[in-house]
């Protein structure tokens, strides 16, 4: 056991100094916040629990959370879907996964991910040559972020211990004027230690590029000139690493009563950023939450997230965070979740409805 957690102190030792040295090369060029669509999360139960489920997560989302949680699918395939909407319907997201057990010490699965705004009016060709206004020439587009993720975990010779990895593809596209393609790699790991479970989550592990074209029409090109506007040039945009530690445990209060308690801590290192631990190299973002449920059957869950420094308009800062709860339904192999939870801080009241589908599939006993 000695050895065991002294190899396991050495894999976390070396994860964080790449995370270092990788941010530290690209953290005076790169954009604290890019890639942001994929911050949002993925299944009402992880929303619910206040996106604290990096160590609790062991389903066909484990591909979003954490991949090593792929080795806990039940079923010989596993299929999840979510959709919600956010500012008034403008925006959609979308999510749908499908998680396989190869065999009994490993697993893979396949996540889309959709963020986008429909329906935007185009009113660049709204005046004519001869400076009409013509409505008919209003035209709309979309602009929408894609993630396509492909990840594998594995059990280890070690007891407890299970790895896995996301290979994930992004593409993004405003319409006809821009678009960007993106990789990147994530990779996680869990491990079970009597009634604890432990998790370590390195998102970007590798930086994730996008590189972004710009196409202009020539109109477009001169009315940029006119009105002393910049135009947008070729470019690479840069996500930069993160590590995500989790720890939960499972508490079992009656015979039919059962809880799981879960934490998460996302660690940056591009510079302060207003969260809860912050310095001039580190940021932590701590999150919690919990799931109360009855006989395996009804769920009840809560959590909390986001903690910010809000200041009013007389300078003065207090801790602002992001409260969730959820409700959870299991019925034979299919489980209905929903999450309520706010995406504009205590303070804003703008909630938004989560729903997510996840069944398992099974192949027919031999007669």
């Amino acid at each position: 056991m000695k050895t065991t957690g002294s190899s396991s102190s050495k894999s976390i030792t070396i994860l964080t100094a790449l995370l270092l040295s990788f941010s530290s090369g690209f953290a005076q060029d790169a954009p604290k916040y890019s890639n942001e669509f994929l911050t949002i999360g993925v299944g009402a139960r992880a929303l619910g629990m206040g996106y604290a489920y990096t160590a609790a997560v062991k389903d066909v989302t484990a591909g979003y959370w954490n991949p090593a949680g792929l080795m806990g699918i039940s079923g010989d395939l596993q299929v999840a879907a979510m959709h919600s909407e956010y500012f008034a319907g403008i925006a959609k997201y979308d999510y749908v996964g499908i998680g396989k057990r190869i065999d009994s010490t490993s697993a893979i699965s396949f996540s889309v991910i959709r963020f986008g705004v429909d329906n935007i009016p185009n009113t660049t060709d709204l005046i004519d040559n001869d400076g009409n206004l013509n409505y008919d020439r209003i035209t709309s587009f979309t602009a929408a972020d894609h993630a396509f993720l492909i990840s594998y975990a594995r059990k280890m010779r070690i007891p407890g211990l299970r790895v896995g990895a996301s290979v994930k593809v992004v593409y993004r596209k405003v319409g006809p004027f821009a678009k960007a393609w993106g990789f990147g790699l994530d990779a996680g790991a869990q491990y079970d230690r009597g009634k604890w479970r432990l998790s370590a989550m390195a998102r970007d592990i590798t930086s994730t590029f996008n590189a972004w074209s710009y196409t202009l029409d020539q109109k477009t090109i001169d009315t940029y000139g006119v009105t002393n506007n910049e135009l947008p040039v070729n470019g690479v945009e840069v996500t930069l690493p993160r590590l995500v530690l989790g720890v939960a445990r499972e508490f079992k209060i009656t015979g039919k009563l059962n809880l799981i308690a879960s934490v998460d801590l996302e660690n940056t290192f591009d510079g302060k950023r207003n969260t809860l631990f912050a310095s001039n190299l580190w940021s932590g973002d701590p999150r919690g939450g919990f799931e109360l449920g009855y006989a395996g059957i009804v769920f009840l869950r809560s959590g909390v997230n986001l903690f910010q420094y809000v200041e009013d308009i007389d300078g003065n800062k207090s801790l602002d965070f992001q409260p969730n709860i959820g409700l959870g339904l299991k019925i034979k192999s299919v489980n209905l979740d929903y999450a309520l939870t706010n995406i504009g801080g205590s303070g804003a009241a703008l909630y938004s409805n989560v729903f997510s589908l996840r069944f398992d599939l099974f192949k027919p006993k031999a007669s």
